[in-house]
């Protein structure tokens, strides 16, 4: 989340990794890379090869999509990820663990640059927050934890979860609190789509909200797909 770091007009590629799930600004996504171009990923970030560590992951369209080779396959605005932790395993498959940064728009995909897929991105900044918002702020921060903590009630068998510090930004708020849930993947594109703060906390609020009420009428968790990462625990991806 470091919108403001460099000129917004600059073009920059990144190695790209299509998913069907998506990563949102300041959530940790664990990966297990079995394939070869993503061995090799994994080994170009940990060389230098691929600057910072960081790579881009864009959310696939439909499970139909088998291989993406088009921009049409994929959501265009995605999210850099930061590769945090590695582990090497005997066959050379990798466990990663990655932090969600910054967003960016997906404007072409390379495919003969690498064994994985490459594109040309733009960075997506947020609007500003109107000046003398800070009661409408402060409301809606307010709304959006407690949505959170009756989602968290309805859903986790324990006693406590991951709350975000009380100093956290409006614009980060809502990527943290909805990043501990388990969000469709259209309801999560939304999010990380929302360039307004406040109606990306307003949007959480609902969201959480609704799925609070959900879970509450079915005294029940619903499982997540075989493709979206169990947010209760550092899950992989396969």
């Amino acid at each position: 989340m470091h919108d403001a770091e460099r000129p917004e007009a600059q073009k920059v590629t990144l190695p790209l990794f299509p998913l069907q799930t998506v990563l949102l600004p300041g959530a940790v996504l664990p990966l297990h890379l079995f394939e070869p171009r993503y061995r090799q990923l994994a080994i170009d970030l940990l060389s230098g090869t691929v600057p910072d560590r960081r790579f881009g992951i864009v959310g696939i369209k439909s499970v139909a999509v088998r291989e993406v080779d088009s921009l049409e396959h994929v959501h265009t605005i995605g999210c850099t990820a930061l590769l945090d932790e590695s582990d090497r395993l005997p066959d050379g498959r990798f466990d990663i663990v990655t932090t969600g940064e910054r967003r960016f728009r997906l404007l072409d995909i390379d495919h003969t640059r690498a064994p994985y897929l490459v594109g040309t991105v733009e960075w997506v900044p947020d609007e500003p927050v109107p000046a003398g918002a800070e009661e409408a702020t402060e409301r809606l921060s307010a709304s959006a934890r407690s949505a959170y903590r009756r989602y968290c009630e309805s859903a986790w068998q324990r006693d406590s979860w991951p709350s975000p510090p009380p100093e956290t930004s409006p614009a980060e708020l809502a990527y943290l609190l909805a990043a501990n849930c388990l969000l469709p993947l259209p309801d999560r594109q939304r999010l990380l789509e929302e360039t307004h703060p406040l109606r990306r906390l307003r949007a959480t609020c609902k969201l959480l909200s609704r799925e609070a009420g959900f879970l509450a009428a079915l005294h029940a968790v619903p499982a997540p797909p075989p493709d979206v990462p169990h947010l209760t625990t550092r899950a992989y991806l396969n």
